[in-house]
């Protein structure tokens, strides 16, 4: 802005001033000295040139002064106004020492160079209060009163040095007007945006992207607010070959008024640290995604569900065939042409929308291709389309497949990552990105070294899986060798069991059913449950069991049969605890008899029974439940129930009413109402009584055997009492006789008969009274003879010469089978024959 020339042109331009710059405001008096060697306080800086002399000086950019020879201020230019921030009604008439720093130069140097026609440096002191440096000429005023014009410029190695921090500042800084127009941009900038500041400045910011958008709203929002705005953002430049991350600053420039005229920014380039925070995001979500169960099908899955969008556009997961089948997978890498079998496969549907290879599919793959390179090595192999070994292996693919044409002419960034853990190779998780223009990002050296580790973890998660389902599947069938084949031929019962191994991870249990039939017809039940999981649990279930059998053939009673077995697994506990810990388990065995329709229960912390009366009611049994198989030290108590014909008698493990959210109460009430629903096919009860108690997911193994009991009828069993004597035998042998007659079983009377003779005569001579004679038809004929002896007979090879001691050997060449067995009073001898016809 220039002032009214009422004196005369205040322009240096044309030379030697000839009239006074500007209007005078003051002037009375005589000239003071000390304001006279202070002139170059009133000098003010351009903002925009640098004159290089008074003959330059531009009255509408400089800043320009008129000071008479008092040191009053008479003329003040729109450029001094911009540059000290006073207005000229604040500084004309007032003295120039008003604008000087105090504390700065030498003023009377100064003044001598300004007056010599020289330059001088002094500091301006601003409205606002900062300091500037400036570098100040004098121009003397001809035709009028003495004055001076003189023009200012900030100090040309301040300016030059902002100018250089400017321009060569590390972090991209940039200038933009109020129509967000670049004004200026640094080096840094440049070469983020990849073109020169010449060819962006005055042009307006145009958004192409939705991050540009983004940015520009926060450029109008700097200019509608006037206050500074952080933003933080992730983008890429101009020609989409690098991906940024940014951490910006922008804030308002304003003039000497307070107005807005600008917006400036500075950006701190934080892509490394974004990047690491991403890659340390997905490894730390992976330690909860990978190997949520031990299925090695779904940690595949869990691995491409993982890395896609993320990491990686298309990721696929293909095994070795021998950890599919279970086999033991080979160690080390392995070489030559790979044999791999699709197991996951995820992409973002386009623009590849369907995989190289369907799930479940097995294919081979040439030695140069990237998967068995990557198998071959034993390293990740990073790939991509336009090399002759890549595009041949996708062409050979996508032969056999139409469907994949899409692949073809694809750019395409390829990872195979072999997959090994403990040294055993599983196979290679191939990871794909589209080079689209948005985003042309190849995989490089920390998409690596995070594809190592994610690999790495999934690859461990996938050998678990592995190992788990080979235990398991051993375990599994290990149990079902040792569980009963076939429940059928019994006589006391209806029978129909099922066993439930766990859906989780904590591996196949110890849980058994056995059916073991006894003499009399009676039967034994049992059922019982190892603690813990794994093939220990079955081992330690197959020994239990096995010496349930053995207890069972000496019939013992279950109160008695239970402490035996107490003690073999207190034994197996001692043997064993250094090498595999605690060995515990829990047991309940009953006994039921047909005859007699009652059954005799003994319990070894196993959960009770549940009975089904023929009316339909339910109830629990109330049985004591003794100390666990290894306890010791402590009693089993038996507990005896009438059952009467046609009662339905549930014994099942803890999993089936403990496996649920509900307490063990809520689990036996379940049960009981699932017992009461009507069936009379007990394999449709079975499955019911699963359906309704078991979760979806059972965390523990479950047995169940259910047995509705049978009854012989009176007219099917006959029984004598007689005393310990001699003539009695021939009063037995008749008996004999005469009740197979009515029976119909004349064919077998003569064998029975001498066993009768045999066995009587036995009791008489050793065992002594009371003794009983019971004779059972069924599908056998069962003799049975009790006497009150407790000393069990066995047999003996008599010499030729004894008179005795042939008697049991003849019991056995003529029965199928015999035995002995205690009761309350002594003992009995049995045995059992086959009838004709059945």
């Amino acid at each position: 802005m220039r002032a009214k020339p009422q004196v005369g042109d205040v322009s240096p331009r044309h030379g030697p001033v000839t009239e006074p710059a500007a209007r005078a405001v003051g002037g009375r008096g005589r000239p003071d000295p000390g304001l006279m060697a202070l002139p170059y306080g009133v000098i003010l800086g351009h903002m925009v040139t640098a004159p290089r002399g008074p003959e330059r000086t531009d009255p509408a950019g400089d800043a320009l002064a008129v000071v008479d020879a008092h040191g009053t201020v008479t003329g003040w230019s729109e450029g001094a106004r911009r540059l000290s921030g006073y207005p000229a009604a604040e500084v004309t008439g007032r003295p120039v020492t008003d604008l000087v720093d105090p504390g700065g130069g030498d003023p009377a140097g100064a003044w001598r160079s300004l007056c010599g026609g020289g330059a001088a440096t002094v500091v301006l002191r601003h409205r606002d209060g900062h300091r500037t440096d400036l570098t100040v000429r004098a121009c003397p005023v001809r035709g009028g009163r003495p004055a001076y014009v003189i023009s200012a410029v900030p100090d040309d190695r301040e300016r030059l040095l902002v100018e250089a921090v400017f321009r060569q500042a590390s972090m991209p800084m940039s200038v933009f007007d109020t129509e967000q127009r670049y004004l200026r941009m640094n080096d840094a900038a440049s070469r983020v945006l990849e073109r020169p500041e010449s060819e962006l400045r005055h042009r307006p910011f145009f958004p192409d992207t939705a991050e540009d958008a983004s940015f520009l709203r926060h450029l109008r929002l700097v200019v509608e607010t006037g206050r500074p705005v952080h933003w933080e953002s992730r983008t890429s430049g101009p020609t989409g070959r690098r991906m940024y991350a940014w951490n910006i600053e922008m804030w308002p420039v304003r003039d000497s008024s307070g107005e807005v005229i600008g917006t400036a920014l500075a950006a701190q380039d934080s892509s490394e640290q974004y990047l690491a925070r991403q890659r340390l995001a997905i490894l730390n979500e992976a330690a909860d995604a990978l190997g949520t169960q031990l299925d090695v099908t779904h940690t595949a899955e869990e691995l491409v569900g993982l890395v896609v969008p993320r990491f990686a556009d298309v990721a696929a997961v293909d095994l070795l065939e021998s950890v599919l089948s279970g086999e033991e997978p080979p160690s080390g890498v392995v070489g030559g042409e790979a044999k791999l079998c699709r197991v996951a496969h995820h992409s973002l549907g386009s623009p590849l929308p369907r995989p190289l290879t369907e799930l479940g599919a097995v294919e081979s793959h040439p030695p140069t291709s990237p998967p068995a390179r990557a198998l071959a090595s034993g390293e990740i192999v990073l790939a991509r389309t336009g090399t002759p070994d890549v595009d041949d292996w996708l062409e050979r693919r996508a032969v056999r497949r139409p469907w994949l044409s899409g692949w073809r002419g694809r750019d395409l960034s390829l990872m195979a990552v072999p997959l090994v853990a403990r040294g055993t190779t599983l196979g290679v998780a191939m990871f794909a990105r589209t080079l689209r223009p948005e985003q042309p990002v190849a995989f490089d050296r920390h998409d690596v070294s995070l594809a190592q580790e994610l690999a790495s973890r999934a690859a461990v998660c996938a050998d678990n899986a592995r190992r788990y389902t080979r235990e398991r599947t051993t375990a599994l069938a290990l149990q079902r060798s040792l569980l009963p084949q076939a429940l059928t031929g019994q006589v006391a019962v209806e029978i129909a069991s099922r066993y439930q191994p766990a859906l989780s991870q904590a591996g196949v249990g110890g849980d058994w059913f056995d059916v073991i039939p006894l003499s009399g017809t009676r039967v034994a039940l049992v059922v019982g449950d190892v603690v813990g999981h794994g093939i220990h649990a079955s081992v330690t279930m197959g020994r239990l069991r096995t010496a349930v059998w053995t207890l069972a053939d000496v019939d013992l009673p279950p109160d008695e049969l239970l402490t035996h077995l107490d003690d073999l697994v207190g034994h197996l506990a001692t043997d064993e605890s250094r090498e595999t810990g605690e060995i515990a388990a829990t047991c309940l065995y009953a006994v039921y008899d047909p005859v007699s329709r009652r059954c005799t229960l003994a319990s070894a912390g196993h959960p009770p029974p549940v009975v089904r009366l023929p009316e339909g009611s339910v109830r629990i049994v109330e049985v004591s439940a003794g100390p666990m198989l290894g306890v010791g030290g402590l009693p089993f108590e038996a507990t005896e129930i009438q059952l009467p014909e046609g009662c339905l008698l549930a014994l099942y493990t803890d999993g089936l009413v403990e496996g649920r959210e509900l307490d063990v109460d809520s689990g036996l009430r379940a049960l009981c109402a699932a017992l009461e629903a009507p069936a009379e096919d007990l394999d449709d009860l079975c499955d019911t009584v699963l359906r309704t108690c078991l979760p979806d997911t059972p965390t523990d193994d479950v047995a169940l055997l259910i047995a509705r009991t049978e009854a012989l009828d009176a007219d099917r069993v006959a029984v004598w009492d007689m005393p310990a004597d001699p003539a009695m035998v021939a009063t037995a042998r008749q008996h004999t006789v005469e009740q197979l007659a009515r029976w119909g079983l004349e064919e077998v009377a003569f064998v029975t008969e001498l066993v009768v003779s045999e066995l009587v005569t036995n009791a008489i001579r050793y065992g002594g009274a009371p003794i009983q004679l019971r004779l059972i038809r069924d599908n056998s004929l069962i003799c049975e003879v009790s006497d009150a002896s407790s000393t069990s007979p066995h047999l003996r090879r008599a010499r030729t010469y004894d008179e005795g001691g042939r008697g049991l050997l003849l019991v056995a060449q003529l029965t199928d089978r015999w035995g002995t067995r205690p009761n309350r009073n002594g003992k009995t001898i049995w045995a059992e024959q086959s009838l004709p016809g059945v």
